[in-house]
This record gives C-alpha cells, sequence and structure tokens, in this order.
C-alpha cells in the first residue's frame, strides 16, 4: 500500500491486514477543485479546471499518480479527465456499467457515461 496515503489517511490502515482492500474501493473527491491562489479577502473560489481526487483498493494500481496541472496548479494539462470517466472508473471496478444504470423515463447523454481510466487500473 502507498506509504504517504496511510500516513495521512490512517483510517483506511486498518483494511490492508484483512485484505479488504482487494475488494473496497476507497474514494476521497469533491465537486470542485479550488483557485490556486486567493480571491482577495474572500478565500479561495471553486475551480473546476484542476482538482485533484485519490483511490485506494478495488483494483485501484497503488502508488499512482495519473495527470498533472500546469505550474500554478491552475489548469489541468497531462492525463486530463472529467469527473464522469471517475465515475466510469469506479462502477467498472464494481462490475457495472453506466450505460444500464437509468432511471425509467430519464435518459441519459452519451457525454454523461464517461471512459474508465484505464491507466491507474491493477
Amino acid at each position: 500500500m502507498h506509504a504517504a496515503l496511510v500516513a495521512h489517511h490512517p483510517q483506511i490502515w486498518w483494511l490492508a491486514p484483512f485484505s479488504l482492500l482487494d475488494e473496497t474501493i476507497v474514494v476521497f473527491a469533491s465537486e470542485f477543485g479550488r483557485t490556486p491562489g486567493t480571491q482577495g479577502s474572500d478565500g479561495r473560489d471553486h475551480h473546476p479546471f484542476a482538482f485533484s481526487v485519490w483511490m485506494a483498493g478495488g483494483g485501484i494500481k497503488g502508488g499512482t499518480v495519473h495527470g498533472a496541472t500546469d505550474e500554478l496548479g491552475f489548469h489541468a494539462v497531462e492525463d486530463r479527465h472529467y469527473v464522469t470517466d471517475i465515475h466510469a472508473t469506479i462502477l467498472k471496478q464494481l462490475g457495472l456499467d453506466s450505460r444500464r444504470l437509468e432511471i425509467p423515463g430519464r435518459k441519459r447523454l452519451a457525454i454523461d457515461h464517461g471512459t474508465p481510466i484505464d491507466a491507474i487500473l491493477g
């Protein structure tokens, strides 16, 4: 298991000795990133152009860093993904297909499904 992840998030440590991370996906994400700089005295604003997500277990490669931002952390510049790609990755690991998960009478657009991020899967 990735040592830095365990050091900063010890609440997942108890999963490892019981091999529960083999069958459990832990996802830490938010709805938005934050702007790299402050907005005057108002703090940092919502920022949809670059944000971080960490995942562990459930077939996610341990210790993998995927993607990068520019030097300011303002824009994703390498291995860019949309949030629906994260959803598709989690669903794939759960053995589910987002195209078959629909609320009756509410059709989703094709762009809403995303593509699994195979580069982070073990």
